[in-house]
């Protein structure tokens, strides 16, 4: 019976016209597997950046078993693990960080094509360095999100690479003979994670492949940067919330050395990237970091000054349920007359949802492209 993948949910991640579950580039990935996935033995097959489950539990339906998964949204990691629940394919899949346990000895590796040529670099070279020397690496997405660049990433990690016959506006990559080391000039096969000083605002930003912006520090948060000298000057403490590298918490934590900062993102990279940078600044004993949906750790009114830097992709779909998803979260932890200050692009026009989600709010600063604004929680 073929694999129902209709049966899958995105939840808990946002949910939504045109935000599927899977779509055709699962399928092709899964069809030009197909057989390699039949010939495996338990453990052979690992899956990385699967958005919702479906190629690790449509390949344990197709009798896969041991199978490894890496995703890097605890969101996708959570619908994986509900998905499997109610397809009864329970304890079918593990759950690893992106590290040498997940990939070793892997002979058979089905991957999501991440937008991010770093992200790409990252995994390429952790799977030739660790997987069987005869593993297979089904790489996947939809034609409209890959580029000829790819197909020069993994010609650095590994020797062959075929590519598949188009299908449903979807292609597949397949790599194979894993290099003992990448095949690249010294700057292009620098280890992950990387590190970058900007000295302009006395910072050094570590990240991990695929996070937004990697080493650099973004015009939106810079701009921000500029204003927080005036955000609840008189906080204890304050989060940075979906804080990617980490650049917002390491500053407030460096310009208010009696501040204690929590630092939040759903992305494992983005965590872990957070971390790195805080460390790498001196104040990694007054950030403290975790991966989670939102403030889900935090509790009621418990916060005076939440930041943030909101992101408008939902995977590869834009979609502003991410912002308002997070908006409510904060407005949910910040105490009574607490502040979320907030920068946007301004042609997205968030200020009548702060208005109404979190509370009053009013412009700090505005330029040609973003908006910062302040919203407070009524006492």
């Amino acid at each position: 019976m073929p694999f129902d993948f209709g049966a899958l949910r995105r939840h808990p991640d946002v949910e939504g016209p045109g935000l599927e579950a899977s779509d055709a580039a699962d399928r092709l990935i899964l069809d030009e597997a197909e057989a390699l996935i039949g010939a495996a033995a338990p453990g052979d097959v690992v899956v990385i950046d699967d958005s919702y489950g479906a190629l690790a539990l449509a390949a344990a339906d197709a009798g896969a078993q041991g199978i490894r998964v890496h995703q890097d949204l605890v969101t996708g990691e959570r619908a994986l693990a509900a998905n499997a629940n109610r397809l009864g394919l329970d304890g079918e899949v593990r759950s690893l960080p992106l590290g040498p346990e997940l990939v070793a000895g892997a002979r058979v590796v089905l991957l999501r094509l991440p937008r991010s040529l770093d992200r790409l670099d990252e995994v390429s070279q952790l799977i030739s360095a660790h997987a069987d020397r005869e593993v297979v690496v089904v790489a996947g997405g939809r034609i409209k999100h890959m580029s000829l660049a790819m197909n020069d990433v993994l010609g650095r990690s590994f020797g062959r690479l075929d590519v598949s016959r188009a299908r449903q506006k979807s292609r597949v990559l397949l790599a194979r003979e894993p290099a003992a080391a990448p095949r690249a000039p010294a700057p292009a096969v620098e280890t992950w994670p990387r590190s970058a000083r900007h000295d302009d605002l006395g910072l050094t930003v570590v990240a991990h492949g695929g996070v937004f912006a990697g080493t650099g520090v973004d015009i939106g948060t810079r701009f921000l940067l500029g204003q927080l000298g005036q955000a609840v000057p008189d906080a204890a403490t304050a989060v940075d919330l979906a804080c990617g590298t980490g650049v917002v918490a390491t500053w407030l934590a460096r310009e208010r050395p009696g501040l204690q900062v929590t630092a939040t993102d759903r992305s494992a990279s983005a965590a872990a990237s957070a971390r790195l940078t805080a460390d790498a600044n001196g104040v990694g004993d007054r950030v403290h970091v975790t991966r989670a949906d939102g403030l889900e750790a935090l509790p009621d009114a418990s916060e005076r000054l939440i930041v943030l830097n909101p992101p408008f992709h939902s995977d590869a779909a834009i979609s502003t349920g991410i912002a308002a998803h997070l908006f409510a979260d904060a407005a949910r932890v910040l105490a009574p007359g607490g502040e979320l200050w907030c920068v946007w692009n301004s042609h997205l026009a968030y200020r009548p949802l702060l208005e109404r989600v979190v509370g009053r709010t009013r412009q700090i600063a505005r330029n040609p492209k973003f908006t910062v604004t302040a919203s407070r929680r009524a006492a």
